[in-house]
Parts: structure tokens; C-alpha cells; sequence
């Protein structure tokens, strides 16, 4: 139950995005927004790097932040693409689907029918809260692909982060994944959205809450949190996310979306709360 407490607490961080994001000024561009977020992260995990540490893993480590990074500009671009209800529905939906099909074949070891269940329950909430009569923009062929390419990068990250955790501290682990994630990421974002342009004040501030609270303080308590659950449920129990994104889009934002959006909130809670029951269920 406590990784399980870890992966909400991760997801409802995670689910502020939106809404910082619909707070900051429109010249800043979302490439740099997710790159950004990324330095932000590696920034905060300073102390974790300068203290002494064992030999770390670096071939996973390399591994989970080409993942990140790719996941970060892809998601984005992607979203850009297809609109925002598409593809948010299709990256975020499709992530649990990924986790456990790769899950059963490279660990042999597939999530239960009871699992199943529960995440197709979530995602079909899911979609069905973020595509509905307002989403107009006609989604393309590459903007799908880029949100299937975030998801599959995404639950490939949880996978490798859930093999890595056994080998080192979840902290430096998260630190030394980060840095070079942002590494990666910022000549990405120079080339796809231009020269960077903050604008004013409410711009940093946005970039450092979702690189501290969003990015750094979400994905540490997701690392500590595969210790104790599968990899695909975290990836699963991260669609918690969206739940957090629409309660504050309708508290902070004053959006007022219609009864279909509610029954898929409705359908996500109901799928997490079954993929928490087959969790403990195969839990020793």
C-alpha cells in the first residue's frame, strides 16, 4: 500500500501540469517548457550527485533518460499535433497497455486478468473525460504516432527504473536519470521550438513548479514507489494524473465540463481502485 500511496501522491503532482501550464505566458513554448522542466529537476537533485555514492548502473541510467527525454518532447509535440484531448488520451492511455505487455515478455511475468481489467477500465475512462464535444481538432497520423512513441517511452522508463532501484538508491538514481535527461533535452528544444523566450517572472515561476514539484519531487516518490509495486501498475495507477488535471481545471481553471467527462472520472477511479486490489492481491 505504500508504493501505491507513492504513485498517487506522484500522479496528483504530476496532474498540476495543465494547469500551471494555462498560467504561463503563450511565448513560451512548450518544447522549452518540458526541457526546462527537466533542468529544473536535475537542479534540485544537486546534493543527491555530490555526495558519495556506489558505483551506479550507468547503462540503465543512460537507458531511463534517452527515455525521458523522448517521452518529454514527444508527449508535447505529439499533443501539439493532435490536439490536447486526443493526445492526452492516447499518450496517457496507452502507457499502462505498453507497461504490461512488455512486462509479460521480458519478465515473463504478466500482470493478472484482474489488473487487465482495471486498466482498461481507467483508460477508458480516461478517454472518455478528455475526448468529448469540445475536442475539434482533427487529429494526423504523426501526431498519433509521437503519443504512442510517449507512451511506450514512458512505461519502458518505469520498467528500467523498476529493474535499477534493486541496484542503487532511488534518490541518486533519480538524480544522475534527470541530469542526463536534460542534457539531451535542451538542444532538442532549441532546435524544435526556436530560441528560447521566458517573457517575464510568471514564466520562471511556472518552469520551477513543474520542474520541482511536477518533475523532481513526483518522480523520486515514483522511484521509491517501485520498490514496492510492479512496473506496470505504477504505470496504471499513473492515470490517477488526469483526475487531479480536471478537478483543477474545473476549481482553479473555472472550466465546466459536461456529464460525459464526469462518467469518465467515474470509470478511472473504478479502474485504479481494481488495479489496486490486484496489486495486493499478488503482493507476498
Amino acid at each position: 500500500m505504500r508504493g501505491v500511496l507513492m504513485v498517487l501522491t506522484a500522479a496528483l503532482l504530476w496532474g498540476t501540469t495543465g494547469t500551471a501550464q494555462s498560467l504561463a505566458p503563450a511565448q513560451l513554448s512548450p518544447y522549452w517548457v518540458g526541457a526546462l522542466r527537466l533542468l529544473v529537476a536535475a537542479l534540485f537533485f544537486v546534493p543527491w550527485l555530490v555526495r558519495p555514492r556506489p558505483a551506479l548502473p550507468w547503462p540503465g541510467i543512460v537507458a531511463a533518460a534517452l527515455c525521458m527525454s523522448v517521452y518529454n518532447l514527444a508527449f508535447f509535440a505529439g499533443v501539439k499535433a493532435s490536439g490536447v484531448a486526443v493526445g492526452t488520451a492516447v499518450a496517457l492511455g496507452s502507457g499502462p497497455l505498453w507497461a504490461g505487455l512488455l512486462q509479460a515478455l521480458i519478465s515473463r511475468r504478466a500482470p493478472p486478468l484482474g489488473w487487465w481489467a482495471g486498466a482498461c477500465l481507467a483508460v477508458a475512462g480516461v478517454v472518455v473525460m478528455v475526448v468529448g464535444p469540445g475536442a475539434t481538432q482533427a487529429p494526423t497520423a504523426m501526431g498519433l504516432g509521437l503519443c504512442l512513441l510517449a507512451g511506450l517511452s514512458y512505461a519502458v522508463y518505469t520498467l528500467v527504473n523498476k529493474h535499477l532501484v534493486a541496484q542503487a538508491p532511488a534518490g541518486v538514481l533519480t538524480a544522475a536519470v534527470f541530469a542526463l535527461a536534460a542534457v539531451l533535452a535542451l538542444p532538442m528544444a532549441w532546435l524544435l521550438g526556436g530560441p528560447l523566450v521566458m517573457g517575464s517572472a510568471a514564466s520562471w515561476a511556472v518552469v520551477v513548479w513543474l520542474g520541482v514539484m511536477g518533475t523532481a519531487v513526483a518522480y523520486l516518490l515514483f522511484t521509491h514507489a517501485l520498490k514496492h509495486i510492479s512496473g506496470a501498475t505504477g504505470v496504471a495507477l499513473a492515470l490517477g494524473e488526469p483526475v487531479t488535471a480536471f478537478v483543477l481545471a474545473v476549481l482553479v481553471v473555472g472550466e465546466r465540463p459536461g456529464w460525459l467527462a464526469f462518467a469518465g472520472l467515474v470509470l478511472v477511479l473504478a479502474g485504479l481502485a481494481v488495479v489496486v486490489r490486484a496489486e495486493l492481491r499478488q503482493s507476498p
